[in-house]
């Protein structure tokens, strides 16, 4: 039976680890060819192992997609290989845990936020859509965060940035709605990846465990963190023609953290 993507090319930036690789590896699973996209080249390499295991087909291509001329590169390498990039996941990002206040936060690191996640988004499809409009269409989908949909306080950077992805994911489903590209963002809440995990890691194992269930009876009402496949799923559904009719959603998988 063909996968909700078979066929297809698709793009997933950051897919080095964490929820990047989750997507990667579930398209890959639904039948895309699947171009794994990082600036470590490593973790990309491993991610296009995992999905050559399972059957699947793709590469890794390195890029850093707050620069430019990375990003304009990297689309330039899938249609000089495939043809054409029928849907693209842009979740390259980064972030802090309790960082400093709104008046006390750094400039440089408030900068770098914004050039990875907000800038770095614009940069995606920027030149994602430019290749859309030529072959006639495609899908996108923007990682923001459950951060892009409501407050949280001693990650501003973090949430201005999420709170752009949302917008400019809007904006630019209203632009290319006529056009055959539909453009959405997917905001998760806290999902148990090595992120997430590394923000703590230099406390013990008992104590980390203990702080990830504290934070998930804190923030997620469905009493657990959310798993890396379960975002996955999503993105991948938001990419495949079952969603055909969906362009402009800030789709909330976030355990039930914004429903209060």
């Amino acid at each position: 039976m063909a996968g909700s993507l078979q066929g297809k090319i698709s793009l997933v930036t950051g897919a080095g680890s964490g929820l990047g690789r989750a997507c990667a590896i579930n398209m890959a699973r639904e039948g895309a060819t699947v171009v794994v996209s990082d600036i470590d080249a490593e973790g990309a390499g491993q991610t296009l192992s995992a999905i050559k295991q399972q059957g699947g087909d793709g590469m890794a291509v390195l890029a850093d997609t707050s620069r430019s001329e990375d990003v304009a590169a990297l689309i330039g390498k899938i249609v000089a290989t495939y043809g054409r990039l029928d849907c693209a996941c842009n979740n390259a990002g980064v972030g802090r845990l309790g960082a400093e206040r709104v008046h006390e936060y750094p400039e440089d690191d408030w900068d770098c936020i914004m050039a990875v996640n907000a800038r770095g988004v614009w940069l995606c499809l920027r030149h994602e859509i430019t290749q859309m409009l030529e072959q006639g269409g495609g899908a996108i989908v923007n990682m923001a965060s459950a951060a892009g949909l409501v407050g949280v306080a001693r990650a501003s950077a973090y949430v201005t940035s999420k709170h752009a992805v949302v917008g400019l994911s809007k904006a630019a489903a209203l632009e290319y709605a006529g056009d055959g590209i539909r453009v959405n963002a997917i905001c998760p809440g806290v999902v148990d990846t090595p992120g997430v995990r590394g923000q703590i890691k230099w406390l013990p194992a008992s104590v980390t465990g203990f702080l990830l269930r504290r934070m998930a009876s804190r923030l997620m009402p469905i009493g657990r963190l959310g798993a890396p496949r379960e975002v996955a799923e999503s993105v991948t559904w938001l990419c495949s023609d079952a969603a055909s009719q969906v362009s402009g959603l800030a789709l909330a998988a976030d355990g039930g953290h914004t429903a209060r």
